[in-house]
């Protein structure tokens, strides 16, 4: 591959997973997230086993830092903003400060870092930003305002994206491409209490657990890993999928089918 590539919010879960495949793939990665230096070390450590990896960091709440976090790396060949953060209330409970911070964190960040890396991607031919949105970007869910609208903007803002870019670049060079992968339960240490609760009102079957907890909305009723999100990433990155841009791909079981 040889392309480098920056994740936010990589220090764990899909973005991990992200940042592992981008370098079995031969990419340079540069790592973002929250992590102490002695967690930053394991992490560098852990994936340096597999090829050349970096750790940036950066309050993706602040533009400014932004910029510095940008700065910190080298031209970008790929960009994956897959940080995020969420709070669940009713509209009319929503602390507005919450909202204010997942719309920074969740959309806001993402437009910063392309519209520092993008004009670069287009003067050398090649580029990808894949952005991870989210099932919620597509359909929306009860108490989750934010989220949703920023997911929702996610979206909008990568088809723009894609229009802008869509004639630079060429086939050998594999051009630039703006996506969106919508994930619907992924499964990571973040769900594991939800599984573990309703595998407890059966018997502590895990499997009848987490059919339970997707039943009501993922008809295949199986999660996906964050490898899976991942190998999709990669396949995003192949000069093959230059004609792959402006989609929001749903990885979500049927989710959305219904």
């Amino acid at each position: 591959m040889g392309q480098r590539a920056l994740v936010t919010g990589s220090s764990s879960g899909i973005g991990l997973a992200i940042a592992r495949a981008l370098l079995e793939a031969g990419a340079e990665v540069w790592v973002h997230g929250l992590a102490s230096p002695a967690e930053v070390d394991a992490l560098l450590h852990d994936l340096r086993l597999v090829g050349p990896a970096h750790f940036v960091g950066g309050d993706l709440s602040d533009p400014a830092a932004i910029v510095g976090m940008i700065e910190a790396c080298p031209p970008l060949d790929i960009l994956v903003n897959n940080a995020g953060i969420q709070f669940t209330a009713p509209i009319g409970e929503m602390p507005a400060a919450q909202w204010d911070r997942i719309l920074a964190i969740n959309l806001s960040a993402a437009f910063h870092t392309m519209r520092l890396t993008m004009p670069g991607m287009g003067q050398r031919g090649y580029g990808r930003v894949i952005n991870i949105a989210s099932v919620h970007g597509l359909v929306a869910s009860i108490h989750k305002s934010p989220y949703v609208a920023a997911k929702h903007g996610l979206i909008g803002l990568t088809k723009v994206a894609a229009l802008e870019y869509a004639a630079l670049g060429d086939r050998a060079s594999g051009g630039i491409t703006a996506n969106c992968i919508c994930p619907g339960w992924v499964e990571t240490p973040l769900i594991e209490p939800q599984i573990a609760a309703r595998a407890a009102a059966h018997d502590g079957d895990r499997v009848a657990g987490v059919k339970a907890l997707l039943a009501e909305k993922q008809p295949s009723q199986r999660m996906s890993r964050p490898e899976d999100i991942a190998a999709l990433v990669v396949f995003l990155c192949r000069t093959e999928a230059h004609n792959l841009t402006g989609a929001a791909l749903p990885v979500d079981g049927a989710w959305t089918a219904q």
